[in-house]
C-alpha cells in the first residue's frame, strides 16, 4: 500500500487555525454580555438589539444593499452583454479585449480607488452614491463576464444553429435558448458581485461622499475607537450574508457546469 501523505490534514489544519477559528472567536464575542471585547461576561443577545436600535448603521446598511443591488444588477447586465458578445464576435484582437475585460480583478483595489477618485474629479461628478455606483458596477462587471463566458463556451452550439433552422430570428433564439441555459451563470455572477460590492472597503473610500455611507466604512470608522460587542455582532451578520451568498453561488455554478447536450447526443 502507497504511504498516504499527511500535507493535506496539514494545510486543512493550518486553514482552520489562520482563518477559521478568529472568525469563531468573533462570532463567540458577539454574544458577549461584558463590554469589553475581551472579557468574557456571559452570554446575551444585547449587542444585537443596540446595533438594529443604531440608526447611523441601519441607514449605512440600506445604503449598502441599495448600492450592492444596483451595482450587481448593473454589472449583470453589461457583463453579460459583453460575453455574448464576444462569443459570437470572431476577432483577432479577442484576448486582448478578454484580458482587458477582466482587469479589475487583478489590480490591486487601492490602485482601483485612486483611478476612480481621479476620474470623478477630472469629470466633475459629484462624490456620492452616483460615483459608488459607478465605480461597484466597474469592478464587478469581470466577475459577471468570465461566469456567462465560461458557460457560453461549454454550450452545444447545434442548439442555436437548430433553432434558427426551424426559423426563429436571432433573437428569438437567444431568447429560447442561449438565455435559459446562461441563466445560471448570471444569477451566480449576480451572487458573486452583491458579495464583492456589500464587502468593500477600499474603493469606497475614495470615491464616497461627506454624506454617504456605506456598512464596511462605518464599521472601518468605528475600529478606530476600538472594538466593541456592537461591531463583533455586525460583523457576524455581514459574515453570514456573504456566506450564503457563497453558497448559493457555488450552487449554481455546479448547476451551470452540467454538460449542455443537443437532443441528437441524447438519443445515443
Amino acid at each position: 500500500m502507497k504511504n498516504r501523505t499527511k500535507l493535506p490534514n496539514v494545510y486543512l489544519a493550518f486553514i482552520l487555525v489562520l482563518m477559521y477559528i478568529p472568525i469563531l472567536l468573533v462570532i463567540l464575542y458577539s454574544f458577549n454580555e461584558s463590554k469589553i471585547s475581551s472579557v468574557w461576561g456571559g452570554f446575551s443577545l444585547k449587542w444585537y438589539e443596540e446595533l438594529f436600535r443604531d440608526k447611523a448603521l441601519l441607514e449605512a446598511m440600506v445604503n449598502s444593499i441599495v448600492l450592492a443591488t444596483v451595482s450587481s444588477l448593473s454589472a449583470a447586465v453589461i457583463g453579460t452583454l459583453g460575453a455574448v458578445g464576444m462569443a459570437r464576435a470572431k476577432l483577432r484582437s479577442n484576448g486582448i479585449i478578454e484580458y482587458i475585460s477582466t482587469l479589475p480583478i487583478m489590480m490591486p483595489e487601492i490602485i482601483l480607488g485612486i483611478i476612480f477618485l481621479l476620474f470623478f474629479s477630472l469629470i466633475g461628478l459629484p462624490f456620492g452614491m452616483t460615483t459608488l455606483i459607478i465605480a461597484h458596477t466597474s469592478f464587478c462587471i469581470p466577475y459577471v463576464f468570465i461566469l456567462v463566458k465560461a458557460r457560453l463556451a461549454g454550450m452545444d452550439k447545434s442548439l442555436v444553429e437548430a433553432a434558427r433552422d426551424l426559423g426563429a430570428s436571432e433573437m428569438r433564439a437567444f431568447l429560447d435558448v442561449t438565455f435559459p441555459l446562461i441563466l445560471p451563470a448570471i444569477a451566480s455572477g449576480i451572487l458573486l458581485s452583491f458579495a464583492m460590492s456589500l464587502d468593500d472597503v477600499v474603493i469606497s473610500v475614495f470615491v464616497t461622499g461627506v454624506n454617504t455611507n456605506t456598512l464596511p466604512i462605518k464599521i472601518y470608522t468605528q475600529l478606530k475607537t476600538g472594538v466593541t460587542p456592537k461591531i463583533n455582532a455586525l460583523c457576524t451578520l455581514m459574515f453570514v450574508i456573504t456566506l450564503i451568498l457563497g453558497l448559493l453561488s457555488v450552487r449554481l455554478s455546479k448547476v451551470q457546469n452540467k454538460p449542455v447536450k443537443s437532443e441528437k447526443e441524447e438519443s445515443l
